[in-house]
C-alpha cells in the first residue's frame, strides 16, 4: 500500500517540477532537441539511404539539425544519398521546423476536440511572437490553412514545370519537395548535381520559388494585416486608394514591407552590377538569364538556402553582401531566419532619429519604445558575439580562407543554408559547430526577444538613479 502511495506521489510531483520549472521557452528548446533527435536516428536507419547502409551519426545529425532548422546546409548530397523514404523524413522534418511543432500539435489538439491549455497558448505566444494570447488559437488556425494553401498552389505551379521533363508523378513529387522546402526557407533540393542551375531561365520556376521565399519570410502577422488591407481596398473600391489601404496596415507590417521591398531590390541591383562581367557567374548568361538569376540571388540569399549561380565564384563584394543580407534575414514570426528585418529597421530609424537630433525615435507618427530599441540593440550584439565566438574556433580547426569561414558562420547562424562548397570539407569539430550554429540560430533571435520582454517586465526600476553623462564615439 505504501509503495502504490509512494509511486502516485512521485507521478504527481512529477508532473508538477516539469510543469513548474519548464518555461515556454524552455519547452521550445526541448522540443526542437527532441524532433532533431528521434529524426537522426531515423536517418541512420538503412532504409533512409539510397545503398540501403547505415548512416554515420554526425551526418545524420546534420542533415536533421539542418531539416529541422530549415537551414539547407547538407555534408552529404540530398539526392544521391538518401532513399525515397529519407527524403520523406526530411521534408517532414522542413515542414514542423518551419511552423514549429507547437504549431502543428497545437492543430492536432484542435481537430480532436481537445482544449488549448493555458500553457500551450503562452508557448504559442512565444513562438509567433504575440504580446498577447488573446487570439493564439484562432491565428494559429490562419497561419496552418494559409501554409498549406500557399504550399498547395506553389506545388502546382512547380510540377507544371517538372512533369514535363520528370514525368508526371515524379514531376508532382518534385513540385510539393521544393515548394514546403522554398516555403519554410529551407533550401533543400532533390535536382541532383547542379541543382537549380539548370533552370535560371525557367520563368514558373523562378517567380514561383522566390514568391514562396518572400510570403514565407513576411512573418505570419503581415499575412493577416495585408490580407485585412487588400480586402478593406477591394470592399472600398475607388472610395480608398491603395495608398491609404497601406497606411490601414500596423506600423509593424508597414515597416516589413518597406525593409524587404528595400532589400530585395537593392540586392538584385548589386548583385547584377556586380556580377555583370564575371564569366564564371553572370559574364556568359543570357539578359534575361542575367535579371532572373541576380533577383533570384536577391531573394534566396534572405535565408531561402537555394541557388542559381556558382556562390564560390562570385566576387569577394559579391559575398560581402550576401553575408550582410544573409546576416539581417527575414521577417519575425515567419520561416526565415536572421536578426530579422524590424530589429536592423528599428536601429537605422533610431540612427536617423539621433542624427537629426531627436529625442524619441518616430515612424508614420508613431513613436517606438526605448524598450524596443533596446532589445534590437541586444539581439545584434548576441548576434554578433556568436558568429565571433564561432568563426574563431573555427579558424582553429579549419583550413580554410577567413571569408569563406564567416560566409559559413553566418549561413548557418541565420538558417540560409547557401554555401561556397566548403560544408562537405569541415571537419568534425567544424561539423559540430554548424550543427550548434544552426540550432541557435532557429530558435535564439524568438527566446532572446521573449526573455528580454519577461525579464524587462519583472525589473521594471521603482527606484530613479541620478543620471550620469559619459562620453561615446
Amino acid at each position: 500500500m505504501k509503495q502504490h502511495e509512494s509511486l502516485r506521489f512521485l507521478r504527481k510531483n512529477r508532473g508538477k517540477a516539469i510543469t513548474t520549472y519548464l518555461g515556454p521557452s524552455q519547452i521550445l528548446v526541448v522540443g526542437f532537441m527532441l524532433v532533431i533527435l528521434l529524426a537522426t536516428l531515423v536517418l541512420m536507419l538503412p532504409i533512409s539511404s539510397r545503398e540501403g547502409i547505415y548512416t554515420p551519426f554526425i551526418e545524420a545529425l546534420f542533415t536533421a539539425t539542418s531539416a529541422v532548422c530549415v537551414t539547407g546546409l547538407t555534408v552529404v548530397n540530398t539526392t544521391a544519398h538518401w532513399s525515397a523514404f529519407g527524403k520523406l523524413i526530411i521534408i517532414l522534418c522542413i515542414q514542423v521546423g518551419g511552423l514549429g511543432f507547437m504549431t502543428l500539435v497545437s492543430m492536432i489538439f484542435i481537430l480532436l476536440g481537445r482544449k488549448i491549455t493555458l500553457r500551450n497558448r503562452m508557448i504559442m505566444q512565444e513562438v509567433f511572437n504575440f504580446n498577447t494570447t488573446a487570439g493564439i488559437v484562432k491565428f494559429t488556425r490562419y497561419v496552418v490553412k494559409g501554409t498549406f494553401f500557399v504550399e498547395g498552389v506553389g506545388a502546382i505551379f512547380l510540377a507544371l514545370a517538372f512533369i514535363p521533363e520528370y514525368g508526371f508523378g515524379r514531376g508532382i513529387i518534385y513540385g510539393i519537395f521544393h515548394s514546403i522546402s522554398a516555403f519554410c526557407n529551407a533550401g533543400f533540393d532533390i535536382l541532383g548535381e547542379g541543382g537549380l542551375l539548370a533552370y535560371r531561365g525557367n520563368t514558373i520556376i523562378n517567380f514561383t520559388l522566390m514568391a514562396l521565399i518572400i510570403i514565407g519570410g513576411l512573418g505570419f502577422a503581415v499575412w493577416v494585416d495585408t490580407y485585412n488591407a487588400v480586402m478593406f481596398k477591394i470592399k472600398a473600391k475607388e472610395r480608398m486608394s491603395w495608398k491609404q489601404a497601406f497606411h490601414k496596415m500596423s506600423v509593424h507590417s508597414r515597416l516589413v514591407w518597406i525593409i524587404t521591398v528595400t532589400l530585395l531590390l537593392g540586392g538584385f541591383v548589386f548583385f547584377f552590377f556586380a556580377e555583370l562581367h564575371n564569366p564564371a557567374t553572370l559574364g556568359t548568361l543570357s539578359f534575361k538569364e542575367k535579371i532572373y538569376t541576380s533577383m533570384f540571388q536577391s531573394v534566396t540569399t534572405r535565408t531561402a538556402g537555394f541557388n542559381t549561380l556558382l556562390l564560390g565564384e562570385m566576387t569577394d563584394a559579391s559575398k560581402l553582401m550576401t553575408i550582410l543580407l544573409m546576416f539581417i534575414g527575414g521577417s519575425p514570426a515567419g520561416t526565415a531566419g536572421g536578426i530579422k528585418t524590424v530589429t536592423i529597421g528599428v536601429l537605422v530609424l533610431c540612427t536617423l532619429s539621433t542624427l537629426k537630433g531627436l529625442d524619441e525615435t518616430v515612424i508614420f507618427k508613431r513613436r517606438i519604445p526605448r524598450t524596443i530599441i533596446s532589445r534590437a540593440l541586444a539581439i545584434i550584439m548576441i548576434a554578433i558575439g556568436i558568429i565571433v565566438g564561432m568563426l574563431i574556433i573555427l579558424t582553429f580547426t579549419e583550413d580554410l580562407s577567413f571569408l569563406d569561414l564567416l560566409y559559413e558562420v553566418v549561413s548557418a547562424t541565420a538558417t540560409v543554408g547557401i554555401t561556397v562548397g566548403i560544408t562537405s570539407k569541415l571537419s568534425l569539430i567544424g561539423r559540430i559547430i554548424i550543427i550548434i550554429a544552426m540550432f541557435i540560430g532557429r530558435l535564439g533571435p524568438v527566446t532572446i526577444a521573449v526573455a528580454l520582454m519577461i525579464k524587462q517586465d519583472k525589473n521594471k526600476t521603482i527606484i530613479q538613479y541620478p543620471e550620469e553623462k559619459i562620453m561615446v564615439g
